[in-house]
């Protein structure tokens, strides 16, 4: 089966610990193989997701909630 890759566009990082934070949170997630960001301080950073399956936006709302910032949707325009 191949990755399923998805970017979604979060608000509220502005540093290194804001990006490890998130990573951390998702990665957690079941079926997620890897996570990275794109760090815009200011604006909407997006965090790619690699996984085996698409996670619920709830868990991927979860997870970056609980990291302590907020989804805005995806880069494909989907709203959170």
């Amino acid at each position: 089966m191949a990755p399923i890759n998805t970017d979604y566009l979060v608000t509220g990082m502005t540093c290194g610990h804001c990006v490890a934070s998130v990573i951390e949170e998702v990665s957690l997630l079941p079926g997620v193989s890897a996570v990275t960001v794109d760090l815009v301080p200011g604006a909407a950073s997006t965090v790619h997701v690699t996984s085996t399956t698409e996670p619920a936006r709830p868990d991927i709302r979860a997870a970056i909630d609980e990291a302590g910032y907020q989804l805005q949707g995806t880069t494909d325009g989907a709203a959170a």
